[in-house]
């Protein structure tokens, strides 16, 4: 009876896992800290467009404590961050036009939310990718993986 039970419990556990479609929504919370409450994010090439959606669940204002979502190829972040450095808040602490930025959401304070999609099509399973938060001296510790698979 046990070993009926246990092939039971593996078929439906590798069903499911077979069956399981990809994910193309991620939810990210950020607080008054430096730190996304993911620092890995896997995308299917399946889904076309990825979304991220931003929560700060922190109290300080985006001009103390702000944070955004930014995506690059892992070798343009530290360029980016400090090109985005003299853009300022009004410009998301984004270079306008920088062709190195692949996605990047608006910069929020305590108690907003924002989201932001970008195609994934052009992206490579191959290349490696870096998430950061493009507020002046973030990106240091508030960084993250997205994987394209």
């Amino acid at each position: 009876m046990k070993i009926f039970v246990v092939l039971i419990l593996s078929y439906t556990i590798i069903g499911t896992a077979l069956s399981a479609e990809p994910s193309c929504d991620f939810q990210i919370a950020v607080g008054d800290n430096l730190k996304f409450s993911q620092d890995k994010v896997v995308a299917s090439k399946a889904c076309g467009t990825v979304t991220i959606k931003l929560k700060h669940e922190g109290k300080l204002p985006k001009n103390m404590m702000g944070h955004n979502w930014v995506l690059t190829h892992a070798k343009d972040v530290s360029a980016v961050a400090t090109d985005g450095m003299s853009a300022g808040l009004n410009n998301q602490y984004v270079k306008a036009g920088d062709s190195r930025v692949i996605a990047f959401s608006e910069m929020i304070g305590g108690g907003e939310e924002t989201s932001v999609s970008f195609s994934i099509g052009a992206l490579s399973t191959s290349e490696d990718y870096i998430f950061f938060c493009s507020f002046p001296g973030h990106f240091y510790a508030m960084r993250g993986i997205l994987e394209v698979t």
